[in-house]
């Protein structure tokens, strides 16, 4: 199999996704240490997932499959892809405590590698366990028993991030955040037992996310910013990409939040504020498009980019590549308006935005609460904009610039799932576009 993916408008072939499971309920746990933008129900995540699911397989038609199923499946069959699983799990499997007891412990659990199940394993590279043993007193087998996780792979239905398939194929991400770091290693495993290119795996000091790429058939954007710093960026251009030109896009502060502290959860990708919806059609808050930094680097030879000048904005960059620009409001960019999937050229999977409105305002409400200086006119101009839609011209998608341009749009409601910060684009990882 090859994975590639020339530009963001191609028609989707093949996805991977994956259905969130027990390790969402110990995000929810802390959901802000999680890196959840808010508290939600689980199991109407799973419910709202198992619809994206269904849209993508029997609404467009495309290949799609959960990793963890596919995996196991494989596990199962090939006795080689088995013992790999069974090693990664049990490498990430740690016991501390009583000398004696864990001992004994860690030996029965190796004896018993042959019993376990193939999900076993698997969660254990999902919820990265570590188990103290302590002797509770004589009586036989009185031990204190405690679990704990470290960094549980709470993101991992985020399945755009710990990868880019670019026009050479899969290039492995390097996460920023501890809380996501262990997820690339687990997605190498899925790629590689599928038998996958995987062209780089990008290195310290490197850090790089997917949602931080978007191929443009010519050219390509790639991120800079909270979650993709510059050796990151670096890596990609020498090792990621075939592409004669690369727009570096620095992230934006928001002109709406005063003060020298950014907010990068705010714009945290370049698909937080900026997708493509067809081959002549972006979709973006112009807000930020015109306050993101751009350079320009055109491929010189094999490995090698040289920097043009001079710089510019997104903005200007994507209106000179011959793009007109749907412009999102201040409120629909918060409401994840952007990270839609573009299914084929004209045709998109969207996020019913105006369901998003209430969970987004409550939030925005509770910041502006304890810091009105900060994010304060945030909230008056997201508070003045949904009365405006709702006087007249609409929320994304459903507004007159979609119909204008001939944009297909199909929404669907997401309003669990995007609480963990991301909607359909952030949820799937494309593989092939044709």
């Amino acid at each position: 199999m090859t994975a590639r993916a020339k530009a963001e408008w191609d028609r989707v072939h093949r996805l991977a996704i994956h259905r969130p499971g027990i390790e969402m309920f110990f995000g929810l746990l802390a959901p802000n240490a999680s890196l959840y933008e808010r508290v939600f129900n689980r199991y109407g995540a799973r419910s709202e997932h198992e619809r994206l699911e269904y849209t993508l397989r029997h609404e467009f038609g495309i290949d799609v499959f959960r990793i963890k199923e596919r995996l196991l499946e494989l596990a199962d069959r090939k006795p080689e892809i088995r013992a790999k699983l069974v090693r990664a799990g049990l490498g990430d499997f740690q016991f501390v405590g009583n000398d004696k007891v864990t001992t004994e412990a860690r030996k029965q659990v190796q004896e018993g590698s042959k019993v376990y199940d193939s999900g076993h394993f698997f969660n254990l590279l999902l919820l990265r366990p570590t188990i103290d043993l302590e002797k509770g007193g004589r009586a036989t087998r009185s031990i204190h028993l405690g679990v704990t996780m470290k960094d549980p792979l709470t993101n991992l239905y985020f399945m755009r991030d710990q990868q880019a398939v670019t026009d050479k194929g899969i290039y492995l991400s390097r996460m920023s955040k501890p809380q996501r770091t262990g997820e690339p290693a687990l997605t190498k495993f899925v790629w590689e037992a599928l038998g996958e290119k995987i062209v780089h795996e990008t290195g310290p000091p490197g850090t790089f996310e997917g949602g931080d790429f978007i191929p443009m058939k010519d050219f390509a954007l790639v991120g800079n910013g909270d979650r993709t710093n510059r050796s990151g960026v670096e890596q990609i251009l020498e090792f990621g990409l075939d592409f004669d030109e690369v727009a570096i896009v620095h992230q934006p502060s928001h002109p709406l939040i005063p003060g020298s502290e950014v907010d990068p959860m705010v714009d945290m990708h370049v698909d937080t504020y900026f997708n493509v919806a067809s081959s002549g059609v972006a979709v973006g808050s112009e807000l930020l498009l015109k306050r993101a930094r751009v350079e320009v680097f055109v491929r010189e030879g094999q490995r090698e980019y040289r920097k043009s000048e001079p710089e510019t904005t997104l903005h200007d960059y994507i209106r000179k590549k011959g793009f007109d620009i749907i412009n999102l409001t201040t409120l629909e960019q918060l409401c994840y308006a952007s990270n839609f999937l573009c299914i084929k050229d004209g045709q998109i999977l969207a996020i019913e935005v105006e369901r998003e409105v209430r969970n987004v305002l409550e939030e925005l409400s509770t910041k502006a609460q304890e810091n009105p200086y900060r994010y304060g006119k945030l909230l008056e101009q997201a508070k003045k904009e949904y009365q405006e839609a709702r006087d007249s011209s609409g929320i994304f998608p459903h507004k007159k610039e979609m119909y204008q341009h001939n944009i297909d749009a199909y929404a669907i409601v997401m309003t669990n799932l995007t609480g963990g910060y991301g909607g359909a684009h952030c949820m799937t990882a494309v593989l092939e576009r044709n």
